[in-house]
């Protein structure tokens, strides 16, 4: 099992999910701040130029079987790309176990 975590920009979101919807059964959204080489930017309000250093984006957490992850990564990077900086980031991640809350057995 593999753990896939997706950051996107926000505004992507809604494509990125349903273009996942007929290749997942589950997904995990977080909103998040960071930056990476996009460095923040500047914004003006009131005349006032204020730095924003950490930019809002969106971690999609997926858990899936080894042989989905290249079809999820194709999936999000087509969907998620506009050709700009701070498109994001895929991660994957080894998962040893996995246990279901309600019913306490181990799933993996």
């Amino acid at each position: 099992m593999k753990l896939i975590q997706c950051i996107v920009r926000p505004d992507k979101l809604d494509e990125v999910v349903d273009s996942l919807e007929s290749v997942i059964d589950g997904i995990t959204i977080h909103e998040v701040r960071g930056f990476g080489r996009q460095k923040g930017h500047r914004l003006v309000y009131r005349g006032v130029e204020y730095s924003v250093p950490l930019l809002t984006k969106v971690l999609i957490e997926i858990l899936t079987d080894d042989s989905w992850v290249d079809d999820i990564i194709k999936v999000v990077t087509k969907s998620a790309r506009t050709g700009e900086i701070g498109d994001g980031r895929i991660f994957i991640l080894p998962v040893e176990q996995s246990y279901n809350v309600r019913t306490g057995f181990m799933d993996i």
